[in-house]
């Protein structure tokens, strides 16, 4: 059995690849979160479910943070999510604020200034 060749013309129609993040339904890309782990050299071996797992973390942390931007932003009588409720909402929650201790506030600073002309 081990030397079996496979046929060249199949009768049957190739099947289409279907991506690992629609496999595991997520919104986040699970091969760009391999490519960024790969690079970043965290470590010499990497299984083949870390970055789908990775992915529903981000997947998990965004849907809580954008949860508490949004209910900070219905306090304020505010329609639209913004950088400042962002900042705010994370900032007061207790497990997120070690999470984005240093950060996302020098970025949200330079977000929310206006453009320079």
């Amino acid at each position: 059995m081990a030397g079996k060749k496979r046929r060249q013309n199949s009768s049957k129609p190739r099947k289409q690849a279907v991506s690992r993040s629609t496999r595991a339904e997520l919104q986040f890309p699970v091969s760009r979160v391999e490519h960024y782990l790969r690079e970043g050299g965290y470590a010499h071996r990497l299984g083949s479910s870390t970055p789908v797992f990775l992915a529903g973390v981000l997947k998990y942390l965004r849907a809580n943070i954008l949860d508490l931007a949004g209910k900070e932003a219905q306090g304020k009588r505010k329609k639209c999510i913004a950088p400042q409720h962002l900042e705010t909402a994370m900032e007061n929650n207790q497990h997120l604020r070690p999470l984005f201790q240093d950060g996302p506030k020098s970025l949200l600073d330079e977000t929310s200034q206006p453009k320079k002309k």
